[in-house]
């Protein structure tokens, strides 16, 4: 943990980095690693120094409150929370995602139906604007345009350098119960029950995912937080978690292993670089079973075109990568799904229901209605002579068509005209005209469609 004379320390270290690059050069942070699945820009210039923001400044467990530095991954604030009895209302799935991340983009998890998404547990963030000023923004005050219009703006308004959140107290393990429904419109009906009186068969549901096999195989997982002792399932060795849930009804875990579930075999997507065979799982060490490993043999195998060897070989005439989370109202779930099996054909899917408790301005969810946001990661095939994009453009008209967004920690697609309609640009032009008048920032179209 970081005292806080330590954490003005780094943030004097971030305004020199910030007074170190060129006037007439973008404003960028200087940062190895990166959730995103699309192109960063590279530059010769110095970026910001955040290095020594990547920790807790303070917890207050009566007040159940965290002051955490921008970049903070979640596993180092899990790990400070959790000794204490408590844990961020909204822990997104991997490990390695920051806290500032998540806010400036999106997070999502299975207690989000019931407590919303990451950043609107965010009571106040200081964050370095592009005109070089580090404000305090609040949900009221001067600055609370700002602090509406922060979520989804991927740095284009600014970097958080501390962000305050509350936390929620909860106990040391989780109950499980894979319910297997009869399609999607049976998961529907689920889904509105747990929502409306937060049970389920008289039980009370804390978090609530799903996980669609095929048409007729949809799983909801509901998850019930509980002090009651009993033997736990293990899913970072031997055992595989999203498997688990085809063949178990009930399960047990700690809630340090319930956090981190999904991490361990990146959903299911470690299975393409063989950790999922038995014999080679028995050598893979167990701490490189994990997102951000896997994140950089994604990054190697892109470089060495591995891959492309190999689809040479087998002659597969094209490839596409489709990895996207979309949010869509939860009515037109088992519409999206036969869509999306006809015109892409890949399973499982992920699915995790979500209310927002307000507007956001550049996200423009409808406050207390229900969604789905659907996550499907991997890659398809495709014509030799297929344009750059061509599925995942589909998916972006088919969202767009039935009232839902697309998160853009991944390739996006959009025409400008397009863009600026789901994304609200006209209020965040608005805003960098007051924050960053010079333009340091790179705007969000240019961040996250031309990859600027």
């Amino acid at each position: 943990m970081r005292t806080w004379a330590e954490h003005e320390a780094a943030v004097a270290d971030l305004r020199d980095s910030y007074d170190a690059i060129p006037e007439h050069e973008p404003v960028r942070l200087a940062k190895r690693t990166s959730n995103l699945f699309r192109p960063r820009a590279q530059t010769r210039t110095p970026g910001l120094d955040v290095a020594a923001l990547d920790d807790v400044v303070a917890i207050d467990p009566h007040a159940q409150l965290a002051d955490v530095q921008g970049m903070c991954t979640y596993e180092r604030l899990v790990e400070q929370t959790l000794s204490h009895g408590l844990i961020p209302t909204v822990v997104p799935q991997l490990r390695t995602i920051t806290l500032g991340g998540t806010v400036t983009g999106l997070g999502i998890e299975s207690t989000s139906l019931r407590l919303g998404l990451p950043h609107e547990a965010v009571t106040e963030m200081d964050v370095l604007c592009g005109n070089g000023d580090i404000i305090t923004a609040a949900p009221d005050g001067e600055h609370a345009e700002f602090f509406n219009a922060f979520p989804n703006s991927y740095g284009s308004l600014g970097y958080a350098t501390r962000i305050q959140i509350r936390l929620v107290a909860v106990p040391r393990f989780v109950e499980l119960q894979h319910r297997l429904v009869c399609g999607a419109n049976e998961a529907i009906r689920l889904i509105e029950e747990v929502a409306a009186t937060g049970q389920f068969e008289g039980r009370r549901i804390d978090a609530i995912d799903g996980t669609a096999f095929s048409p007729a195989e949809i799983y909801l997982t509901l998850a019930t937080f509980t002090a009651e002792q009993g033997p736990c399932s293990d899913y970072t060795g031997q055992s595989i978690y999203y498997r688990s849930i085809q063949n178990l009804e009930y399960d047990r875990l700690t809630m340090n292993d319930y956090l981190w579930r999904w991490d361990t075999d990146w959903f299911w997507c470690s299975r393409a670089f063989g950790a999922q065979n038995p014999v080679l799982r028995r050598i893979w060490p167990r701490r490189k079973r994990r997102s951000d490993v896997y994140h950089r043999m994604v990054a190697l195998d892109s470089r060495l075109g591995i891959s492309r060897g190999r689809d040479r070989l087998k002659r597969v005439p094209g490839r596409e990568r489709v990895v996207q989370d979309i949010e869509i109202p939860v009515a037109q779930l088992g519409e999206f799904l036969e869509w999306f099996d006809r015109e892409v054909g890949m399973r499982p899917v992920w699915i995790c229901p979500l209310r927002t408790k307000q507007a956001w301005a550049t996200y423009p969810l409808e406050p207390n209605e229900i969604y789905v946001n659907l996550g499907f990661w991997g890659t398809v095939e495709v014509p030799k002579d297929s344009p750059s994009g061509a599925v995942n453009r589909k998916i972006e008209w088919e969202v767009r068509a039935i009232g839902g967004h697309k998160s853009l920690y991944s390739e996006a697609f959009y025409t400008r005209e397009d863009f600026d309609s789901l994304y609200d640009t006209a209020n965040l032009d608005r805003l960098r005209a007051t924050y960053d008048p010079a333009g340091r920032l790179t705007s969000l179209y240019e961040k996250t469609v031309r990859n600027s």
